[in-house]
């Protein structure tokens, strides 16, 4: 077996400095994927970006926390903070709810669904789904979102079970090792699921989900360490952190993560590891 890589940049289509990023970082880097937020404020400037773009791979990135809903707020109650008519800020306060029993699957649906009509209403076709904050990886929404991959020709879906060894990543606190652990379970769930019904998803993934960003150093890692078969690595890159933490209320090197993919060094580690960039069509 042989290497191959698919760098994906999350959040395309949520601002104009996210989609400058990734049109920096396909025609300089190491990005051949994105996954869109059809909720984003950028989205049709992304649309446009990637239509112009062949070697850009174009997911959606199912949105459930940290936005506004496509559907209005009475349409999907249970989604929806009463005080702000948007979707509940963050996985935390999601995932909260959930367990509670608060989040109606029927609500999820719909506006998965919603989500999905607009991407396709662009004529674009999806290379494959992922999520916002991993969302869709929950039991009972990954089977919404496996069903709606299988009625409309999506491929591939994202699996983002994270090492446990936590090899290329910094050292993390008890809490975040509970929840890699927690992610990487339903994450392997989510696999077999989406195996079963002859949907298909990278080997490996790489990339850092509790807020820190995939700098160079991390990247020549997972590089150094990739695995045979087809890894993920997931980004969240910008041009401007200046603009962007506050615009996303995440703090958030996004800068960084721009300059890991685009760096000489970087690029020429993946040239003498004989690896092959790709997106979710060539797995």
């Amino acid at each position: 077996m042989s290497k191959q890589l698919i760098v994906n940049a999350d959040d395309f289509g949520r601002h104009i400095l996210i989609n400058r990023a990734v049109e920096r970082g396909v025609a300089q880097g190491l990005i051949r994927s994105a996954t869109v937020m059809v909720t984003g404020a950028a989205f049709e400037e992304a649309v446009a970006l990637a239509r112009r773009t062949p070697a850009l791979g174009l997911g959606i990135h199912f949105t459930l926390v940290n936005a506004k809903p496509v559907l209005p707020a009475s349409d999907i109650l249970s989604l929806v903070d009463p005080a702000t008519g948007e979707l509940y800020p963050d996985h935390g306060a999601f995932v909260k709810r959930f367990l509670t029993g608060k989040i109606r699957l029927q609500d999820v649906q719909r506006e998965c669904t919603a989500q999905l009509d607009r991407f396709l209403d662009t004529g674009l076709v999806p290379t494959h789904a992922d999520s916002h904050q991993h969302m869709h990886v929950l039991p009972g929404i990954i089977d919404i979102i496996l069903d709606l991959c299988l009625d409309h020709g999506i491929p591939a879906v994202r699996i983002p079970a994270i090492p446990v060894s936590l090899l290329a990543t910094r050292p993390s606190n008890l809490g975040e090792q509970v929840g890699r652990t927690g992610l990487h379970v339903l994450a392997e769930r989510a696999r077999k699921k989406a195996h079963t019904q002859g949907i298909r998803t990278p080997d490996h993934f790489g990339g850092i989900v509790a807020g820190e960003a995939v700098d160079k150093k991390v990247l020549r890692t997972i590089l150094l360490h990739l695995k045979e078969g087809t890894t993920e690595v997931m980004l969240h890159p910008g041009t401007s952190n200046g603009i962007l933490i506050p615009a996303t209320q995440w703090d958030h090197d996004f800068e960084g993560e721009l300059d890991a993919v685009t760096d000489q060094e970087i690029l020429q580690l993946v040239k003498d590891q004989n690896i092959t960039l790709g997106n979710f069509t060539d797995l």
